[in-house]
């Protein structure tokens, strides 16, 4: 039966590097309830340890998806909130990092692998483990050619894909300035045909890679690659259709705004590599043109890393983004409590936020049903500056300071002296 979700198909465990110890499948499952996610990638699955909590937390749902047991319990991370049933579903998955050399050069690319059962991952896993150490991250590193990875794919999981991740990203990416190609056939030869989606990464949006009229036949998917529970949703992804492994494999190759319907994107700026710079002198170059700016580091005469931005000015060869009819539809978003601490003044991760926060989740169900579905006049009966706030956010009417060289943008709504002269409004939150 069709049904309209949201799903986050890239996140991590914490078997994986710099996650966050709460990135169980309680954990995740809990905030996908509360950010409005029905269907959540599990990310790491060639881990042997994240591949064992599965199968302990996990049964199937729907075919090719998993819930979590009924035995096992949630409980609410965030302050006098009381979570409902989790209704979260699971898709098996993983991030390989390919590191190998191709046409005289190191390349470094990151592939997403999704699988509908656990019969298939053992058999990719078997064929992984003889190459490489899984046991060392939930990401593993292995000397492994792009085009091979999906090689074993596709003989080992017929029914599964590959997806490349964030494709922009300068250093482990399909297109990345550092060790990326300039052709995603240079990249699976022979297997391109294999390829239908490519994840277009937090520094870029849908519009910066229509700009590429080789990109027009792939779908572009949009995810939070969440190292932390809280993060998910950051980016995602909206579909109308069957529930399951295959209706979002199927609705995804479709590329049409019926069953795939759209993607929840960062404002790419917001992104830590859209702009070319040099974090460590805090260098920050905005190209308007191919090649407008150094390579080299004004301040210290080091190599500047190369961001999305000027890649795909370099790959485009259009002047406007082109969307075939029915394309899925693009919504650019803020994460609440990044909206909810600028009108408060103080940390996305303070406890005031975090009071508010609750509040409005309970008031609105989740998150992304705030942020997205529910009419501005709604909102205004909480607070007129959140309404106002969420009006401009929609309507992409936000202040823009680029990231660079790993370090994020940042995203404004409001001047300061329209917070600074909307002091009642903003103790009217009823949720302080």
């Amino acid at each position: 039966m069709k049904s309209r979700f949201i799903a986050d198909l890239h996140i991590h465990s914490p078997y994986s590097r710099a996650t966050s110890p709460t990135s169980t499948l309680a954990g995740l499952a809990a905030w996908a309830g509360i950010k409005g996610v029905k269907v959540v990638a599990t990310g790491d699955f060639t881990h042997p340890g994240w591949l064992q909590d599965m199968a302990d937390a996990l049964e199937p749902a729907e075919p090719g998806l998993f819930r979590l047991k009924h035995e096992i319990l949630l409980k609410s991370p965030l302050p006098d909130h009381c979570l409902k049933d989790s209704q979260t579903r699971f898709m098996l998955s993983a991030e390989v990092s390919c590191i190998y050399k191709r046409h005289g050069a190191v390349r470094k690319v990151h592939n997403l692998l999704y699988l509908p059962d656990f019969a298939s991952v053992d058999r990719v896993n078997a064929k992984l483990a003889a190459i490489g150490n899984l046991k060392s991250d939930g990401r593993p590193i292995l000397g492994l050619d792009s085009h091979d990875l999906l090689e074993i794919l596709l003989e080992n999981a017929p029914d599964g894909f590959l997806v490349p991740a964030h494709i922009w990203t300068p250093w482990f990416s399909l297109f990345g300035s550092r060790s990326g190609f300039n052709r995603i056939e240079d990249c699976y030869g022979d297997l391109v045909e294999h390829i239908f989606a490519l994840e277009t990464g937090l520094s870029s949006d849908p519009d910066m890679n229509r700009m590429i009229s080789a990109l027009d036949r792939f779908a572009l998917i949009s995810n939070s690659d969440s190292h932390s529970p809280a993060k998910l949703a950051r980016e995602a992804n909206i579909f109308s259709t069957d529930l399951s492994f295959y209706g979002i494999r199927d609705a995804i190759r479709s590329n049409h705004r019926d069953h795939f319907n759209g993607t929840i994107e960062f404002f790419p700026e917001e992104g830590k590599y859209f702009a070319n710079g040099h974090r460590n002198c805090q260098v920050c170059l905005v190209p308007v043109e191919p090649g407008s700016q150094p390579e080299i580091c004004p301040a210290c005469g080091k190599q500047l890393t190369i961001g999305v931005k000027q890649r795909v000015m370099e790959l485009a060869d259009r002047v406007q983004p082109y969307y075939p009819e029915n394309a899925p539809a693009v919504f650019h978003l803020l994460s609440l409590a990044e909206i909810l601490s600028e009108i408060l003044k103080v940390g996305a991760a303070s406890k005031k936020v975090m009071n508010a926060y609750s509040r409005l989740i309970t008031e609105f169900d989740s998150e992304l049903d705030l942020l997205l579905l529910r009419p501005v006049d709604e909102i205004k009966l909480v607070s007129p500056l959140l309404a106002e706030a969420v009006q401009r956010m929609r309507n992409s009417q936000v202040k823009r300071q680029p990231g660079f060289d790993g370090q994020y943008g940042v995203i404004r709504i409001f001047d300061d002296h329209e917070l600074a002269t909307s002091e009642k409004n903003r103790q009217n939150l009823f949720l302080i």
